[in-house]
């Protein structure tokens, strides 16, 4: 018993939960924050959340979808308007921050590209569009 105790965190080791944070004005009360979660240790995919918050008005989850864990990039596009796009390789969401919500799972990613939400092995990050 104690040998099993002694290895529960082993178990939980490498298991993901983080987050990055696009900050849409300067205000810090207007945000779109990607959050990955690893449920299972063996699994090599995660939830990926999407947080959208325009205070005082607004604070909603997203669920986006299962996605690998590790060398993914979910891309950010503005649209105008509170209305923002993000994409996963063929899967898009279109969410807005007048009221957060998800307006609707298809269609292409249009406007102007604002950065990447990149999961690597350590950490997940916003790139802003033209950094490295």
């Amino acid at each position: 018993m104690r040998k099993l105790i002694l290895l529960t965190p082993l178990l939980l080791a490498g298991c993901y939960n983080d987050s990055a944070t696009y900050y849409a004005d300067s205000t810090q009360e207007h945000t779109l924050t990607v959050r990955r979660q690893q449920d299972h240790f063996w699994s090599d995919e995660g939830r990926f959340v999407l947080m959208a918050t325009r205070q005082p008005d607004c604070q909603r989850r997203i669920d986006l979808a299962e996605l690998p864990l590790e060398d993914t990039t979910v891309e950010l596009f503005s649209e105008g308007d509170n209305q923002w796009a993000l994409r996963a390789g063929s899967q898009v969401w279109h969410v807005e921050t007048q009221t957060c919500a998800l307006v609707a799972t298809d269609g292409p990613a249009t406007g102007t590209k604002v950065g990447d939400f990149r999961a690597e092995i350590d950490q997940i990050t916003f790139i802003e569009a033209g950094e490295k």
